[in-house]
């Protein structure tokens, strides 16, 4: 009978009280049950925590909010320059902007309505952004706020927007549409004008069809009343904008793509989509004077050269003193095929083409002058590529490309898995980036980097930071993540310790994944020990350690066998297959829905005690940094290939690293290179497996697992996407391939429900004929692609017979033991090694590895170390089961240890020593290991809290007595994909993200919940493999398949983010015009000045049709500072940027002054009762 202890109720209900959950969509709040205690412990034996431990988080501790975005945008769409600032802005597919500037200058934001970016122009030197989206609305960003916000915007309701041109220092924005009209906005009001140029006015009247949409619009820099438009079928108008009438037309038989002025305004050239260049002169349109196809070949008979793909956009740049730079993208020949994107850039007879490794989005050329009418003096082209950022230097005859130092290729093999450290030691980034800094590439330009704009300071927060992110081609990258910045410090090969696969020998291998065998599934780093261990996907485990010296030496290798074995014993058919009685099939036959699998061993032959991959025997040259210390591999066991791994923990102190799959546990001592451990999931109960377990024959039912899991590349696999258990889903972070992101997880956003909590519809029923066949797999083939391991499939299927339906989904999974008669296979989820109390009696902790499995079940390991280090090498080391066994409901996903006084206590861990240090002396040899005491110099105390948190629900057990004295069933309707025990301000929380989007923190040890909120929907399976909670408030994720998410949950960190963002923009004064000189000014342009306000005003133009478009006010200016800093922070800091503006404009008046008075003494004769006149007078009064 079960033993309650009244206060405990109390705190249950008080933990469960949704006074500090908000929104309770996860069930955080309810039905907590607080008050069960574990039936193995006695109530109360370990006193009343509540009395002893202050716990110090409240809820005013969190608040949300992302900090910043690092990597490639993802689909760049549109590309612009602010050659004044100096800072660059890309607008994505999926409506979200870039602003780059300085390393450190970084900023992201979102269209609301998630619109492709079409175009966007800098308003150059003002502070703000126009960009141009696929809804057909123009949007007006201000700059001048370190988090821009929408000033004002202006959907168009008729028309699609094609086209957009700012001249400089222009307050009318030009408008192209697809019908051809051109229309101008006010960019201060975001008013249309009623100034419209129809497309019929336009053309001539004489000719019959539509020119098609605007393609280009830019004035002429000779005379801004001159307005050049380009249309879609090869049509260019020179309009009047003063006469309203068209002053020259000029036909061309292609398409026009690209239209760009010489700096002189007598001719512009145009690009074509038969990859021709047109070079026309206004005085005479007729045709163009020079006609040229860069890549055509010339045909032999004098006939026009043979056309080539088309020109997509020109650039056309004069220089003072060389040649003019002709820049464009395409225009390759069609006979060759194989030629990847380029750039070309003509300077004279010179032509040099740049290839690209991706396709070219758009390119800018910069240069040193922003006025369109003067030498144009180009330095640099910035080409935004479809995965890639590359920046050409134009100032040297060979053309290298600018060194990038922002952090954009994250991508560079698709990212498979990451992790968070926060607060880690001081040394370790100088220590990774001296190693990495070896292998930097050569033959980078020597002049900075030209995106310098913004202004950004290191703010207040100081700790270090790295993030680690492992990748499908095997390679590991460290990043220095400190200051909400992210800068590449080590990249780590991990498959550089095998083989590498000679293609043509597919079949006869013993691979177990078609594409990217050495994918990195899972990473486990002690900073302290410097001790990095990755787990891939091909079933192997290696373990690296840190030196700073090169070493050549062999690498030491082992095999396990890790199968799960039952007694073999024959049942009666029906029973091999309980979740699908006979009934006629619904679904085709596995065969053809199977798709093709590599058979990996060639038929008749049995694959038995033989690895995946093979190491490579031959002595390896190692640089500084990581170094392979031994490689473990999970061998294929009677033709069944290892299934991959599930959990991962490793421990420098112990000298051990542990394992585990669906299969069972391994543990091997990397110090003296032996297998200590090795054994199936119901092994390690022994006597204390608390379900009966029902033993099959275990070679049909792995079979018929296996072509399960084969659905994974059919059309019904969403279906059983959305039909998994919640240790399947959680799985595909840890279980599944991670290489599936190449094949972008978009898809994957059905309903992320758990099995147990509503019946699923989309159950499948197999006929015996189906099962047969797919027992008639042959024995070689792998089962799984690139999907779950077996059991997890097999374990997520739906169950259709009534009884069956009843167990498995009115009740968890970890409760149903039906669920269990159906697949005796247990994953191993969780791992972790901890100086602990073993079992209930126990007086003094001792080294223990803590096992948590997918159906709830905790096991401890006692592990018997030699007493003194010197015998650690030589004397064996002792695993053993210890009995005990606690459960949760749900798969186990962490685990953690608190002191008496509720500290958290680290795991042990050895000081990091250099194995290749020259001094090989005895006392540098000497293992200095650090056993984690807590805060107070004297024992652990009588006990500890054990801190398990499973998807389901989090539990706090007194350790020795096991007691458990809090639960807190976090959801019921959901389950959890990550949880970690983190420290903030001090004290110490368990960090929880739910498959249903909401992130919850729980104080420790009483599991109260402080934060709730319903935050970030799972949109793809991405979001679940790569969320990870660290230190100090901060947590990550991948938002898309090139960039990463950074966020905190901490109000502190929220307050002080406005601090440590970058400023995008800073006072710069505008260069001054040329002097054109007397003549130039009389002969070389318009006499007149060219008033727009007069023209295209209302007073003038009059108002534009209201239906055409609707102006909608925006968020931002004061109102958008005040909603990205709360609290008292915002205030200051909206008196800090007023303060600013005010100083700016002192300042601009001061220097305008300065220059005035610099002109005046300049022109001394002509302008000196000029000078008389404003002598005594004040500054303010000119």
């Amino acid at each position: 009978m079960k033993k309650f202890n009244f206060r405990k109720v109390l705190d249950g209900l008080t933990a469960s009280s949704p006074g500090g959950s908000s929104g309770g969509g996860s069930g955080g709040g309810s039905g907590a049950g607080g008050g069960s205690v574990h039936p193995g412990g006695t109530a109360g034996a370990a006193g009343t925590p509540r009395d002893e431990i202050q716990e110090t988080l409240t809820s005013d501790y969190f608040q949300i909010c992302k900090t910043v975005r690092h990597g490639f945008p993802y689909l760049p769409t549109a590309l612009a320059f602010d050659p004044v600032q100096k800072i660059l802005a890309i607008g994505t597919r999926t409506g979200a902007i870039r602003i780059l500037g300085r390393p450190g200058v970084d900023c992201y934001c979102q269209h609301e309505s998630g619109a492709a970016v079409l175009q966007l122009q800098f308003l150059i030197n003002e502070g703000a952004l126009v960009s141009a989206s696929a809804d057909d609305a123009l949007h007006l960003w201000n700059l001048r706020q370190k988090r821009p916000a929408i000033l004002h915007s202006l959907k168009f309701n008729r028309e699609r927007i094609t086209y957009c041109h700012l001249p400089f220092q222009s307050k009318w924005l030009y408008v192209g549409t697809e019908r051809g009209n051109t229309h101008i906005v006010n960019i201060e009001s975001f008013i249309l004008s009623g100034y419209v140029i129809m497309w019929n006015k336009a053309i001539e009247l004489s000719t019959k069809t539509h020119p098609g949409p605007v393609v280009h619009l830019s004035d002429s820099p000779r005379d801004e009343g001159k307005l050049l438009i380009g249309y879609e079928n090869g049509t260019v108008v020179f309009w009047d904008l003063r006469s309203k009438r068209a002053d020259l037309r000029a036909y061309y038989d292609e398409a026009i793509h690209s239209v760009a002025w010489h700096h002189e305004g007598k001719q512009f050239m145009c690009s074509h989509s038969d990859g021709s260049l047109t070079l026309w002169n206004l005085k005479s349109p007729n045709r163009p004077f020079q006609t040229t196809i860069p890549h055509g070949k010339i045909q032999r008979d004098g006939k026009k050269p043979e056309s080539c793909k088309p020109i997509l956009k020109v650039e056309y740049k004069t220089c003072k003193n060389s040649e003019p730079f002709v820049i464009f993208s395409g225009g390759l020949s069609y006979d060759k095929a194989c030629r990847r994107p380029s750039l070309t850039i003509m300077h004279g007879k010179a032509i040099t083409v740049l290839e690209m490794d991706h396709p070219i989005v758009d390119f800018l050329t910069l240069c040193e002058t922003p006025y369109p009418n003067e030498f144009q003096e180009p330095y640099a082209v910035v080409v935004l590529l479809e995965k890639d950022l590359i920046v050409v230097d134009l100032t040297q005859s060979n053309f290298p490309i600018f060194e990038n130092p922002y952090p954009i290729d994250i991508h560079e093999s698709p990212v498979t898995c990451t992790e968070y450290f926060a607060d880690c030691p001081p040394d370790l980034i100088p220590v990774l980036y001296s190693v990495g800094a070896k292998h930097k590439k050569q033959g980078y330009s020597n002049k900075e980097w030209p995106i310098s704009g913004g202004a950004w300071n290191l703010g207040a927060q100081t700790y270090p930071e790295i993030i680690i992110t492992g990748h499908a081609d095997g390679s590991v990258k460290f990043w220095d993540a400190s200051a909400i910045t992210l800068q590449m410090l080590y990249k780590l090969k991990t498959s550089k310790v095998f083989e590498k696969q000679k293609l043509g020998e597919g079949k006869a291998t013993a691979e177990i994944v078609e594409e990217d065998p050495f994918a990195v599934q899972m990473i486990y780093w002690c900073p302290e020990s410097r001790i990095f261990c990755v787990a891939g996907v091909s079933a192997y485990v290696v373990v690296y350690r840190f030196s700073k010296h090169e070493v050549n030496t062999e690498i030491a290798s082992l095999e396990v066998r890790l199968q799960y074995e039952v007694e073999d014993i024959i049942t009666p058919e029906p029973e091999i297959i309980p979740p699908f009685p006979d009934a006629s099939s619904q679904l085709p036959s596995l065969k053809s829905l199977s798709g093709s699998t590599n058979t990996v061993a060639c038929e008749g032959t049995m694959k038995d005690s033989i690895p995946c991959l093979s190491v490579k025997t031959r002595p390896l040259r190692m640089p500084p940094g990581y170094q392979a210390d031994l490689v473990i591999q999970l061998v294929w066991v009677d033709g069944e290939p290892p299934q991959q791994i599930t959990s991962l923990a490793v421990n420098s102190a112990y000298g051990l690293v542990a394992f585990g799959n669906c299969n069972g546990l391994a543990v091997v001592d990397f110090m003296q290179k032996t297998v200590l451990l090795s054994m199936g999931t119901l092994d390690l109960y022994g006597s204390s497996d608390p379900y009966q377990r029902q033993p099959r024959s275990p070679r049909k039912s792995k079979q018929f697992a296996a072509g399960l899991t084969e659905l994974s590349d059919s059309p019904v696999s969403l279906e059983l996407e959305r039909c998994k258990s919640p240790t399947s889903v959680k799985g595909s972070r840890k279980l599944s391939l991670p290489t599936d992101l190449k094949t972008d997880l978009d898809h994957v956003n059905g309903h992320c429900t758990s099995p147990t909590s509503q019946s699923c519809s989309s159950g499948k029923r197999l006929s015996s004929a189906d099962v047969s066949k797919a027992n008639r797999r042959g024995p070689g083939r792998p089962p799984f692609r690139k999907a779950q391991s077996a059991a997890c499939m097999e374990i997520s299927l739906p169950v259709t017979t009534e009884e069956n339906r009843e167990n498995s989904f009115s009740r968890s999974r970890s409760s149903s033991v039906s669920s269990i008669d159906r697949d005796s296979k247990e994953a191993i989820t969780a791992l972790y090694f901890m100086e602990s109390f073993a079992r209930k009696n126990d007086s003094a902790v001792s080294p223990c590895l803590w096992v948590g499995t997918g159906l709830g079940m905790v096991l401890i390991l006692s592990l018997n170390l030699p007493a003194s280090d010197d015998l650690r090498q030589s004397e064996p080391v002792m695993v053993s089961p210890s009995g005990t066994v606690l459960t949760l409901k749900g798969a186990v996903l962490t685990f953690a240890c608190l002191d008496c006084m509720g500290t958290l206590t680290h795991p042990p861990y050895e000081v990091w020593r250099d194995p290749h240090s020259a001094d090989d002396g005895e006392k540098t040899r000497k293992r200095k290991l650090v056993m984690h005491s807590p805060s107070s110099s004297q024992d652990m105390g009588d006990h500890q809290f054990a801190v398990i948190c499973s998807e389901k629900q989090a539990k706090v057990f007194s350790l020795p007595s096991q007691t458990c004295l809090y639960v807190h069933n976090i959801t019921e309707t959901s389950f959890l994909l990550r949880a970690d025990v983190v420290t903030l301000c001090n004290s110490v929380c368990l960090a929880c993200f739910c498959a249903n989007g909401h992130i919850m923190t729980l104080s420790l040890p009483s599991l109260r919940p402080l934060l709730d909120i319903n935050y970030l929907p799972v949109t793809d399976m991405r979001i679940a493999r790569t969320f990870c909670f660290t230190n100090e408030g901060q947590a990550l994720y991948l938002s898309s398949p090139t960039e990463i998410q950074r966020l905190t949950y901490s109000q502190e960190m929220c307050d002080n983010l406005q601090d440590m963002l970058g400023d995008l923009f800073t006072p710069v004064e505008t260069p001054e015009a040329q002097n054109r000189g007397f003549l130039k000014g009389l002969f070389g342009g318009s006499g007149q000045a060219f008033d727009r306000e007069e023209l295209f005003g209302e007073a003038t133009a009059g108002k534009a049709s209201r239906s055409l478009a609707q102006h909608i006010p925006g968020s931002g200016g004061i109102e958008g500072v005040r909603g990205a800093a709360g609290g008292v922070i915002g205030d200051l800091t909206r008196a800090r940027i007023a303060l600013d503006e005010r100083g700016q404009k002192l300042g601009e008046l001061d220097e305008r002054t300065a220059s005035m008075m610099a002109s005046a003494e300049a022109f001394s004769k002509h302008a000196h009762e000029v000078m008389l006149k404003y002598k005594d007078k004040k500054w303010y009064q000119f």
